[in-house]
Formats: structure tokens, sequence, C-alpha cells
């Protein structure tokens, strides 16, 4: 790593970066879901986001909307909420699938959704 490495405000060392359908909707539910906020975007024409930005809880997640050129690439994310009950639930309300229950771990409550946009989060509460 460079030692002089400047990262913009906002930014990480590492940040997902999404290609999915229906980007839009993504910024919607991951609102709704996760209380984002929408910091950044740009259209590649009025139906097509070409860049995106959402902010959770200070981690930004870049993303777009799949094209012809550029295919579909979901992720894995594990994140972490006060409440998983009540977000867990959240997500099922918004068109999420459950993947895995929640339960009781050792490292918190914790449970796995599908979104409507085929990224699975691992939404996990502390102990």
């Amino acid at each position: 790593m460079a030692k002089n490495l400047t990262i913009p405000a906002n930014y990480h060392t590492v940040m997902p970066y999404l290609i999915i359908k229906d980007a839009a909707a993504f910024i919607a539910f991951t609102q709704k879901v996760f209380n984002a906020t929408e910091t950044y975007k740009v259209m590649r024409n009025e139906n097509c986001i070409m860049h995106a930005e959402i902010m959770i809880d200070g981690s930004t997640i870049m993303f777009a909307d799949c094209t012809d050129q550029f295919c579909e690439r979901t992720a894995g994310l594990f994140i972490y909420v006060e409440n998983a009950d009540e977000t867990y639930q959240k997500a099922i309300d918004e068109g999420a699938a459950i993947e895995s229950a929640l339960s009781d771990q050792p490292y918190g409550r914790s449970g796995g959704i599908k979104d409507p946009f085929g990224n699975t989060w691992w939404i996990t509460s502390p102990l």
C-alpha cells in the first residue's frame, strides 16, 4: 500500500461494487430495510443507472445496472444492525427470501436473506 494513499471521504480501502438488475429498486430496498442514504448517482440513460452509491451507517456500497456489456455480479454482505429481528423482518416484507433463519450465534443474533436483486445479506446484531 502506498504511504501517501489519500482515500476520498466516505470511502474505504475495500468496498463492494455490485452490478445488478434494477439498481433504482435496490436503492429503495436499502433505504427501507437498512436506512441507507443515496450519496451519488449517474444515469446511463433515463432507465439505467451507470454508477450509484449508497451509505449505510458510514459504509459505502457502489453499484450499477447490468447491461449487455456488464453482466450481473451480486455479492454476499455481512451487516451489523441494532435489531436483527426487526431488520430481518423488514427485508422479508420488502421481498427478500430467507437464506437462513435468525438464530443466536457465538458472535450475535444472525440470519441470512437474499434480496430481490440476488445479493445475500447476513443480518447480525452483536452480542
